[in-house]
């Protein structure tokens, strides 16, 4: 493409961006769209290519009305997000520079900016000197690495050898903890059987003294203890285990702790949250996703380690067409994952907090709090609902009730039904979740656009879709 050809469509795109930043709101935050519409809509590619201001009208006639909208002000599902105006033009640069930063000479401002915003967001959220860290696509993939340091650490020959003929290798970690723990775990070669699921007290903490047991318990069967896996902020309910305690257990059985704060890491940036983290200093390894509570777009996962050579360890490969003079000397990327191509992801992250100021992020977590729980009272007043979850990390959980008639699983259908009602209707989007054999609804509250107003509307949706499914669920007589 032409530079002047470039200059007059960024322009164009640059205005589409503030166009859509603007509106947003007034799209449907999940398309009237059924699996397999957009495919049908799409034409085969193009042997000689086509104007681009024929791709970008097609892209708003048939891509933009199968999208559903993750910046809107009511897109209240799975986790908060909002990708903010800093972390979008960041994007923009990156793409234009289309660096790789597997090692450090192609791409030092990756290398160093990267080990640069990770070392000073880690202070800023409060932990101390001697962490280091990295930027990934996603948890599940810093996860990933996190759990095959811990293995390498279990398991010293198995970077050679493979683990054939060792012992059943077990991961520790709550009812609670999200499934990307269980995929790592299957995709270090430790199996389903790899994964310990321990219990919540019945102040839904994690047990202690089960994980003790388990502990010892397996190591009495043979089998070999690998990691335990502390959640700080659970997908279902923002749950907190008690990480200080956990720490002590894994200190006293030789095992890797990590901690998976990719939702409420965010909080410790408020003083007044810091204790709830309190002894996640003592972990081996922490990931927090600023896509989600922190206004980066999406993808941006930091994974820091005590002790980076572990890390390392279990990844690096020597490969003498990827020796450089710096070799040894500087930082290469590569050698701390599985991938060998590394985005330029801190350049948004820096931005953003450049941008918005540790105070300013500060103080749109905090609205954000207060905006959750003034809606979860709201739920909890009305008749007909009932609350579990009253928003103190932005998370509301809640269901709607039938009247005791839950014998053959109607509140589960009805919340179910209340969520799919809500989405198709375009107002807001919201995700459930199941507790103890029991369907709750779940309402994040978290992006830079969300306003007391879009909460009252999400509300009032919810409300509508309650009374209209009362009427239409078969079977049920209400």
């Amino acid at each position: 493409m032409p530079v002047e050809e470039v200059r007059r469509y960024a322009h164009e795109v640059a205005d589409w961006i503030a166009d859509y930043l603007a509106s947003v709101g007034d799209l449907p935050v999940f398309p009237e769209i059924a699996p397999g519409d957009l495919g049908r809509q799409l034409g085969p590619l193009s042997e000689e290519g086509e104007p681009f201001s024929e791709i970008l009208a097609e892209f708003d006639r048939v891509i933009l009305p199968a999208t559903t909208h993750w910046n809107h002000p009511r897109f209240h599902a799975w986790f908060a997000v909002s990708g903010s105006g800093p972390g979008i033009l960041a994007e923009a640069i990156v793409a234009a520079l289309n660096l790789n930063g597997m090692v450090w000479r192609a791409g030092p401002s990756v290398t160093e900016l990267e080990e640069h915003v990770v070392a000073h967001l880690a202070r800023a959220l409060g932990l101390p000197p001697g962490w280091t860290g990295s930027i990934n696509d996603t948890a599940s993939i810093s996860t990933l690495h996190a759990l095959a340091a811990a293995r390498h650490v279990a398991f010293p020959d198995a970077t050679d050898r493979g683990l054939a003929g060792s012992p059943p290798g077990r991961v520790y970690a709550s009812c609670e903890a999200h499934s990307s723990v269980d995929r790592a775990v299957m995709a270090l070669g430790m199996g389903r059987e790899g994964i310990v699921r321990l219990p919540r007290d019945r102040d839904h903490l994690l047990d202690v003294g089960a994980l003790r047991s388990a502990i010892r318990s397996d190591r009495e069967a043979g089998h070999r203890p690998v990691a335990v896996v502390a959640t700080l902020g659970t997908t279902s309910t923002t749950s907190l285990d008690p990480v200080d305690a956990m720490a002590r257990v894994a200190r006293e059985a030789g095992v890797w702790l990590h901690v998976d704060a990719a939702y409420g890491g965010a909080l410790a940036l408020l003083p007044e949250w810091r204790n709830a983290f309190r002894g996640w200093e003592k972990a081996d390894s922490i990931v927090f996703n600023p896509h989600k509570w922190l206004f980066t777009p999406i993808d941006c996962s930091v994974l820091w380690v005590r002790g980076r050579d572990r890390l390392r360890a279990a990844f690096a490969v020597d490969a003498e067409y990827l020796r450089t003079a710096e070799s040894g000397r500087a930082t290469d990327l590569m050698e701390y994952g599985i991938a060998l191509g590394r985005r330029f992801r801190a350049l948004k992250l820096w931005f953003v907090l450049r941008y918005f100021g540790l105070e300013g992020i500060r103080r749109r977590l905090r609205h954000h709090i207060e905006l959750a729980r003034s809606l979860a009272g709201t739920i909890e007043e009305t008749e007909g609902w009932s609350v579990r979850v009253h928003g103190e990390m932005g998370l509301i959980v809640f269901r709607a009730t039938a009247g005791g008639k839950d014998g053959a699983g109607v509140e589960g259908a009805l919340n179910r039904a209340i969520v799919d009602r809500v989405a198709r209707s375009g107002v807001a989007l919201l995700s459930h979740t199941e507790l103890d054999g029991t369907v709750w609804i779940r309402l994040a509250v978290g992006n830079l656009r969300t306003t007391a107003e879009d909460l009252e509307i999400t509300w009032s949706a919810v409300c509508a879709a309650r009374e209209a499914c009362l009427v239409e669920l078969p079977g049920v007589n209400w």
